[in-house]
Parts: C-alpha cells; structure tokens; sequence
C-alpha cells in the first residue's frame, strides 16, 4: 500500500483544560503585546536619539527586532490555538524562521559580548575597531550565517519521509519532535542537526565565557561606579538562546518570557535609555495630539 506523505502536523498544544487554555490566552497576548511595546519603542528611541549613535545601542536596536521577529514566529500561533482551538500548521516556514532567529540572536549576543570587551578592556582603540562600518558588516554576516544556519537545519529534516503520525507534543515546530515522527531511519540526520547546532552553539559559548571572562578581571582596577556601569552594559547580553530545548515550559519561557525581559532590563538598567525613551513618549504624544487636532 502505498504511503501518504504528511504536510501538515497538529499541536498538542499547552493544555486541553480550557479554562488553562483561557488564562494562559491572556497572559500570553499581554506578554506578546509588552515586548512587541518594549521593542519598539527601545528602535524607535534608538533611531531617532543622535546621543544613542553607538556601536552599542546599534546592536541593542538589532537585538530588539530580533526579539519581536522571534516571538512572532511562535506566539500568534500559540495564541491561536488556544482561543479557536486550530494547532494545524505546515512546518516548513515556522521551523526556518525560528532557526534564523534564534541563530541570529546568539549570534548577536557574541558579537555584543566582543564589543563590550573592546569598549571595556581597550577603550582607546574603541572608535577604529568597532566603528559604524564594522558594526554593519558584522550585522551582515550574522544574518547571513543565520540563513544558512537555517536552511540547514530546516532541509535536514524537510527531506525526511512523514507519512505516520503527524501529532506534535509542542506548540511550535521545532526540529527534535517533528523527526520523531518520521517514517524513516533518522540516526545520521540527527547527527548532522546536532552537529549543525552544536558548532554554533558551542563556538559562541566559548566566545561569551572567554570576553566576559576577560571583562571581568579588567574590572578590578575599576572604580566601584566604573565597574557597575560596565555590568549594567553587559546585563542585557546575558539573554539565553532559544532553539535547544523541547520542553514546553522552558520553551514557553524563551519564547514569550525572554523577548520581553531585553526592553524592561534596558529600560531599567540602562540611564540614557530612560532619558531618551521620556523624549520619544512626549513627542509621540504631541505628535498624537496635532494628528487629532487636524482630523
């Protein structure tokens, strides 16, 4: 008998308890709707602030698109589910875009933790190491290693043959449950996805623990005020990847809660942030108000 290829996989989802399936609609869409908020007003102010043209507010404007581009790939889907009940979904594009984003950020966050470690440890070659120039380049070839990342991640498991059960204990396609239920021997592509990710992962790592490392001894001949501004620049860097782990509350954890941590631990942490946001929501507002006035 000839075997029917799967195209479309269903979610499980959180719960099937539907006042849980109620409680976590809400708390997730106000969630959604704080980082999405958060980020891009932290653009925004970041675009449109002269004084935040820095190597270091440029990555932090990067970091936020980044978190809203991830969030949107798994939470409307996620809240869709919840309220209508449809977790039916065609893999292919949710699983390439989770993987660039995610790819991406830590990506991102090796290159922040580099910058840093110029800015810190030698500050007087600063303006020549990470100029503007520089900083676009890097951006560059983040995405560009986060595409091929990506499309490798995503052809490894697209080629495998799906024609049993298409059900997925997740709210999201990711690559450890969607080649479980493959019809076919999947020991050499699952090395080649580990593989795949483990250099990244592995090479980053390496990369974050050795720059902080180094900042940190850097800070002992610092002032008390010089070594919490230099930790309070380097906070918001601490933000975890998000394409390892399958269960569902880690993942609801880095896919809904961590986008939203980078605007609030900016907003707080960070002093020239706070000012320049206060400048954009007053000009929002009276901007608000002529549109209102002319209407």
């Amino acid at each position: 008998m000839r075997r029917v290829q799967v195209t479309q996989f269903v979610f499980l989802g959180l719960t099937d308890n539907w006042v849980l399936e109620i409680l976590f609609f809400m708390a997730f869409s106000a969630m959604y709707v704080l980082t999405l908020r958060g980020n891009i007003l932290i653009m925004v102010t970041i675009v449109f602030t002269p004084c935040l043209s820095t190597p270091m507010y440029f990555f932090l404007s990067n970091l936020s698109f980044i978190d809203i581009c991830h969030s949107s790939v798994t939470v409307p889907k996620m809240l869709e589910g919840l309220l209508f009940d449809r977790k039916t979904i065609s893999c292919i594009a949710q699983l390439f875009f989770l993987h660039l984003f995610a790819c991406a950020e830590i990506l991102l966050l090796t290159i922040m933790a580099y910058d840093r470690y110029v800015a810190i440890c030698a500050p007087l070659h600063y303006p020549n190491v990470m100029n503007m120039r520089v900083c676009v380049q890097l951006v560059f070839v983040l995405w560009l290693a986060g595409t091929v990342h990506s499309l490798v991640q995503t052809f490894l498991t697209i080629r495998l043959s799906y024609c049993g059960p298409n059900v997925i204990d997740s709210y999201f396609c990711n690559v450890p449950p969607v080649i479980k239920l493959a019809c076919t021997d999947t020991c050499l592509t699952g090395i080649l996805i580990v593989s795949n990710r483990g250099t990244i992962s592995l090479s980053c790592f390496l990369a974050l623990v050795a720059s902080y490392t180094i900042i940190l001894f850097s800070l002992r001949k610092q002032s008390a005020e010089g070594r919490r501004k230099a930790l309070s620049t380097c906070l918001a860097h601490f933000m975890p990847d998000t394409s390892f782990s399958t269960d569902k509350l880690v993942s609801v954890f880095y896919t809904v809660v961590t986008p939203l941590l980078n605007p609030f631990i900016d907003t707080l942490r960070n002093e020239e942030i706070k000012s320049a946001m206060k400048l954009t929501h007053v000009f929002v507002g009276i901007s608000t108000l002529i549109l209102l006035i002319v209407e």
